[in-house]
């Protein structure tokens, strides 16, 4: 089994920065996408940023030049260092990691548990 632990929710005020952490553990082979999707209240899970084991990176709109998505392939962790943080971006976050758990084995996308990042003065 594969198990992924978020850290460094909280809450922070308008303009403010936080920096997320998740990091995979168990019977990992090796991983290929790694990232992060967030859910507001009453509000459809949606895909903030994703990054590649090469380090190719993909981030919604409503975070470029704000948020950064960078990753640690040895230690299997995914970072989210986000700045300028608005009100809107109150949601949950959730990691994920798309995990080979042997050679010939296809990935599965793992979850982890979510994490509060509450924006508000």
């Amino acid at each position: 089994q594969v198990q992924l632990v978020e850290s460094g929710g909280g809450l922070v005020q308008p303009g403010g920065s936080l920096r997320l952490s998740c990091a995979a553990s168990g019977t990992i082979f090796s991983i290929n996408a790694m990232g992060w999707y967030r859910q507001a209240p009453g509000k459809e899970r949606e895909l903030v940023a994703t990054i590649t084991s090469g380090g190719i990176t993909n981030l919604a709109d409503s975070v470029k030049g704000r948020f950064t998505v960078s990753r640690d392939n040895a230690a299997n962790t995914v970072y989210l260092q986000m700045s300028s943080l608005k009100p809107e971006d109150t949601a949950v976050y959730h990691c994920h990691a798309d995990v080979s758990t042997g050679r010939y084995r296809f990935p599965y996308r793992y979850w982890g548990q979510g994490t509060q990042v509450t924006v508000s003065s």
